[in-house]
């Protein structure tokens, strides 16, 4: 094992920890998807919009970068 696959690794495990105790808890706004939801401002419908053709974009952009 690669330092870098344990440096990703351990991101994505700290991330995952983080989220699973805010999901355990009561404390409203601390789970990524609340968070997403704030910072695109899910809730009018730019911010919705916005976040539809980023979240596609990405999602196009990733599939043809890991594939190619």
């Amino acid at each position: 094992m690669t330092t870098t696959n344990l440096i990703w690794g351990g991101l994505l495990l700290a991330g995952l920890i983080y989220e699973i105790i805010a999901l355990r808890n009561t404390q409203i706004g601390d789970t990524l998807s609340e968070r997403v939801r704030a910072w695109f401002s899910v809730r009018t419908h730019p911010g919705r919009a916005f976040f539809a053709l980023a979240w596609t974009g990405f999602s196009v952009w990733f599939l043809f970068h890991i594939i190619a």
